[in-house]
């Protein structure tokens, strides 16, 4: 043995990974046990990745544009038109959120990309997911272990519908587990490792507000792990709290915008209770929400987390740090009534939970003696990820079936009638889809849209205009899911005064447009308040939203 043979054998890394850790434990047990413990061989755990990453590829490749256009999605891509300067004063400045994904949503519009650009950006992050959560658990647990997680991933309805929806979800996934993934190497191998950890985690904090829980989930595991040697993690959290301020500020705006908070007024996750309920639906999302099925996996990652706190114990801090945030910030946190947290807010954890579920399945069939483990193990992978795609076809059926030819053909109808009879200077209400496939069609669409919701915000696009307002133009849409009742046609219905606005209905659509020029932000908000009406005397769901931003709008210019 050479001198470097030995000192490689000898000396141990700065901090110890969970793999190394459990491995120098296993020396004395013998090759044997040693080989057994890191799992699967490299050949085949490399097949069983490559076979998931190819499998989630081919279906959001075919299903990309299964999923109906949504408002977010034409949100990202009308504030992506605008110059990199004015979208950098929209997103940290104005609205909050996610600078990250519009950014990439600039450079898809800027390149003359539209819906299927933005979603293949959702797609791609969506794919590379899947081996970096491989490279994650593998690192976290064994390679059996970790490929039974990734099997678990790539099923789940929450990677699946967001590898397909073109907003910030998938790039979240993305940048949380390389964030994980280059902290675990940071704390191995010091030095540079750590300005990669941290390039990693101010793109995760960039992509999302949340990304504040991952950073905050690995502050807490290295401060409890290395408690002695904190200079270098010190130095690294430090340096991306100082140049995340940006971020930190969308964060704050956007907060503002919605009501969310810690302590004083507003409304809660209701205790204790309600917060269990949040985290059991979100544990139904990540795999398959089905009464039974879902009791199953929780129990699988009860023993899961026993298994790996006997044989990975470091490995299990960090799981539960990753946990144990989110739950403890909505515990004392409040939302206002327009937002409440939701499955997809929490998606970082996805590649942890799966873990910790793969973790039972092996102990199961590591534990019970003459192979009837392995067999129940087996079965039990292999009846949970026909459960997770059947969870998702029944959360979101058009991701599978695709949507109804009629609303297909109505829709482009309606967009072709707005694209050759739209003017520059026309005023639009709400980021509808309608708008972006009439922009696709046409560059006489206006980039003028009042947000909904936010009767502030509306206010400020409004009186930023440097001309007389436009015609104003409002679109409903019946068949949405928002509504109380869903249907593929929509009567026609005029506001008052009936001879002030043009109306057009397409199928489920109907689009109400003035006559002539609102002028000022005062009678377009006026006009607005009578369009809303005709939608809630239709239960249109969004109708009651945008009738109230109208009247707090309405009412803030009574106050000035």
């Amino acid at each position: 043995m050479n001198t470097s043979d030995a000192h490689a054998t000898t000396s141990a890394p700065a901090l110890p990974s969970a793999d190394w850790l459990a491995l120098e434990r296993l020396k004395s047990a013998g090759p044997r046990i040693a080989r057994a413990a890191a799992g699967l061989p490299d050949r085949f755990f490399g097949l069983g990745v490559a076979a998931c990453t190819a499998a989630v590829a081919s279906f959001l490749l075919v299903q990309l544009n299964a999923w109906p256009p949504h408002e977010d999605e034409t949100l990202a891509l009308f504030v992506g038109r605008s110059s990199v300067g004015s979208l950098l004063d929209i997103v940290l400045g104005q609205r909050g959120g996610a600078p990250l994904h519009f950014l990439l949503a600039w450079i898809v519009a800027h390149t003359g990309g539209g819906l299927t650009a933005l979603r293949l950006v959702s797609a791609v992050f969506a794919v590379g997911s899947v081996p970096l959560v491989a490279a994650l658990c593998a690192r976290l647990s064994d390679r059996t272990t970790a490929l039974a997680a990734t099997a678990v991933v790539s099923a789940s309805w929450v990677l699946l519908f967001h590898g397909i929806y073109g907003r910030m979800y998938s790039l979240f996934l993305f940048t949380s587990a390389l964030s994980y993934f280059t902290l675990l190497r940071a704390l191995d191998r010091g030095g540079r490792s750590w300005a990669w950890w941290a390039l990693a985690m101010l793109a995760t904090v960039a992509t999302h507000p949340y990304g504040v829980l991952v950073l905050a989930s690995q502050g807490l595991y290295v401060l409890i792990l290395r408690r002695r040697q904190l200079r270098e993690p010190v130095i690294a959290f430090a340096a991306v709290l100082v140049a995340g301020i940006p971020f930190w500020r969308a964060d704050f705006v956007l907060a503002g915008r919605f009501d969310v908070g810690v302590g004083g007024h507003g409304q809660k996750l209701s205790g204790p209770i309600s917060v269990v309920r949040y985290l059991r639906q979100v544990a139904g999302d990540f795999t398959a929400g089905y009464g039974v099925v879902l009791w199953l996996v929780l129990g699988a990652a009860v023993i899961g987390a026993w298994y790996l706190t006997r044989r990975r114990d470091t490995s299990a801090l960090l799981v539960a740090a990753v946990i144990g945030t989110p739950t403890f910030a909505f515990l004392v946190a409040r939302f206002g009534s327009s937002t409440a947290p939701e499955s997809r807010h929490l998606i970082f954890a996805l590649p942890f939970f799966a873990l910790l579920v793969a973790a039972g399945g092996v102990a199961v069939g590591r534990l019970l003696p003459y192979g009837t483990g392995v067999v129940l193990a087996v079965a039990g992978l292999a009846a949970l990820l026909p459960s997770e795609v059947a969870w998702g076809w029944h959360k979101t059926p058009p991701l599978f079936t695709g949507e109804s030819r009629v609303r297909i053909e109505t829709r482009e109808a309606a967009a072709a009638w707005l694209a050759s009879t739209s003017r520059p200077d026309d005023v639009l209400f709400a980021y509808d889809p309608l708008y972006l496939q009439a922009w696709e069609r046409s560059s006489r669409v206006s980039r003028t849209v009042v947000p909904r919701a936010d009767a502030g915000l509306a206010l400020r696009v409004l009186r930023s205009q440097k001309h007389a307002l436009g015609r104003g133009v409002w679109v409903f849409d019946r068949s949405d899911t928002n509504n109380f009742v869903r249907r593929l046609y929509m009567p026609v219905r005029i506001p008052e005064p009936r001879s002030a606005y043009e109306v057009r209905a397409y199928g489920p659509f109907l689009i109400i447009r003035t006559r002539r020029p609102t002028l000022t932000p005062r009678r377009f908000l006026e006009d607005t308040r009578r369009v809303m009406l005709v939608g809630k005397d239709l239960y249109l769901g969004d109708a009651d939203i945008n009738y109230g931003t109208a009247i707090r709008a309405l009412a803030s210019l009574e106050e000035k």
